[in-house]
């Protein structure tokens, strides 16, 4: 007799196949087949407290490893609750793939369990989004899904498996398997041709600079950058930042972009973090673009006008424009070593910043700093808020993980589980204000029961501070309200949850609570009750 599978054993043997066996899941009716069958395979189901936890730990893994994150939640709800998330990944180029499960095809448009349109709810913050509904067919889904994610610019896809597609059996040898080939993204490469003409107009500027795309805020992308550098002699830097040109973490970006004559958006959009190419870039700033996706280029063409521009992955365009442009001198030393200034200032104040009462940011991570230093695989999480910014700026690391041009908070306990997934030995420490501790602190919960040290710096200043400060700023000090937040300790909720928890309100307590944090090998949280303070800006004109 020929043996038969269901659909759920296929989705599970195809991922293992394939090697995705780090699962970021939490439990519902539509996927627990996926569930029953993943005890046959090699799949580690890690379960989550709430669904949007579960595609920020895909989120994470997915910008450490280059490979996709691969999400598992329920239809309805929980789907509802992860698509959230996935705008977080979107604004930061992660590959990862969501998996939700899906009212039966049949009961479609009749009222069904948990029926909800989740396609049509996933592809506004998806690079593609569908609904499988042939069983012998659905581990081609599954590759396919895989594959949309790295390729071109990466980003997240998402996959609807309907339970009944799930739980149709089918004859083993009716099954079509998808082959490597299927995984795997086609490169878009840069041709000569083209780099040589994008070359070309980079040596008739004066003071070029080079703005890389959020795809590459990782460990080897920030390496690439400085290769650009050191071959081309061209300031390159990272647009990672909803905040843009008052992203401190890039000291005076601003005055850089106010002098540049020539721009080369290396896989980065033109989009409001540059200002749609408006002021500070002088207006007769050229602009030439590389993109992966021809609509961004128009899109670039019709709001500032282009010099320049081609469709090509971002990895390969760089590698070919080192090749082509090594030994050319395109560059000014000059330049290069004034913009490099700019974007690596920091206030000499910064070092002796202290508050009177409660500490200052910057007390707190100047002796976070060290911490980082002593292993040169460290992970830096940094959610977004005015503590977090200050974390940003001041802490100098290059594998880090940010909010991203999305500009959300509260991912910050989860990606560091995640990444956690990812480096078993390095320390991994994530930094957040008291506000968004509470979107996720569920989540010390799951990062304790599957063995997921890092250590949470949560600077407490009881408010919503990052709002707080837009209404000073917009309507008046008398006008800010409904921003107030208790002084919780949220150190004793970390105890509470299996984790180790440490108050601080001490500059001379922060090294040893942290060495106590990093000595607990569990998910800990040092709460660090801090002065209401900006976040920086910098300026040097």
């Amino acid at each position: 007799m020929t043996s038969r599978l269901r659909g759920a054993d296929i989705v599970t043997r195809t991922l293992e196949r394939a090697g995705h066996t780090d699962i970021f899941t939490l439990s519902g009716n539509h996927i627990m087949s996926l569930f029953d069958a993943a005890l046959e395979t090699k799949l580690r189901l890690m379960h989550v407290r709430h669904e949007a936890a579960a595609v920020h730990m895909a989120d994470a893994y997915g910008r450490l490893t280059g490979r996709p994150g691969i999400a598992w939640v329920t239809g309805g709800p929980g789907h509802a609750n992860a698509v959230g998330a996935l705008f977080t990944a979107l604004g930061q180029e992660s590959p990862m793939v969501l998996i939700s499960g899906h009212t039966e095809t049949d009961q479609l448009g009749r009222g069904g369990f948990q029926e909800l349109r989740q396609v049509d709810m996933a592809a506004p913050v998806t690079k593609a989004a569908w609904m499988a509904t042939d069983t012998t067919r659905v581990g081609l889904d599954v590759a396919k899904a895989i594959r949309l994610a790295t390729t071109g610019r990466p980003g997240p896809v998402h996959l609807s498996l309907p339970s009944d597609v799930l739980d149709a059996t089918v004859a083993a040898d009716a099954v079509i398997w998808p082959e490597e080939t299927d995984f795997a993204a086609a490169p878009a490469p840069l041709a000569e041709a083209a780099a040589d003409a994008v070359l070309a107009l980079l040596a008739t500027a004066q003071r070029p600079l080079v703005i890389g795309t959020p795809g590459l805020a990782t460990r080897p992308g920030r390496a690439l950058l400085r290769r650009i550098e050191t071959t081309l002699s061209i300031p390159a830097v990272i647009s990672e930042s909803p905040r843009a040109f008052n992203d401190a973490s890039l000291g005076a970006y601003a005055d850089v972009a106010k002098r540049a004559d020539m721009v080369l958006l290396l896989g980065k959009a033109l989009d409001f973090t540059l200002k749609f190419g408006g002021a500070p870039f002088p207006a007769e700033c050229r602009f030439v673009a590389v993109d992966p996706d021809g609509a961004i280029l128009d899109r670039a063409a019709w709001s500032r006008g282009l010099a320049f521009g081609c469709v090509a992955d971002t990895w390969p365009a760089a590698e070919m424009l080192l090749a082509r442009g090594a030994g050319r001198g395109l560059g000014d030393a000059a330049w290069l070593a004034e913009a490099r200034s700019c974007l690596d200032d920091r206030p000499a104040e910064w070092a002796d910043l202290a508050s009177p009462g409660k500490l200052h940011p910057a007390q707190v991570f100047r002796a976070l700093q060290p911490m980082l230093d002593r292993h040169p695989d460290s992970i830096l999480v940094a959610d977004g808020g005015e503590f977090a910014q200050w974390g940003q700026s001041i802490l100098r690391n290059d594998r880090r993980i940010i909010n991203g041009v999305a500009g959300s908070i509260g991912s910050s306990l989860p990606m560091a589980a995640g990444a956690r997934v990812v480096e078993r030995v390095a320390p991994i420490f994530a930094v957040l204000g008291d506000g968004t501790f509470g979107f996720h602190m569920a989540e010390i919960e799951t990062a304790a029961r599957l063995g997921l040290p890092y250590v949470a710096i949560v600077g407490s200043d009881c408010r919503w501070n990052a709002e707080h400060n837009l209404q000073v700023r917009d309507y008046g000090p008398n006008r800010a309200h409904g921003c107030e937040l208790s002084a919780a300790r949220y150190d004793l909720v970390a105890t509470a949850l299996g984790g180790h928890g440490e108050f601080v309100t001490r500059a001379d307590e922060l090294s040893g609570a942290i060495e106590r944090s990093l000595a607990s090998a569990t998910p800990a949280v040092v709460n660090v009750m801090i002065e209401s303070i900006p976040s920086p800006v910098l300026r040097r004109s």
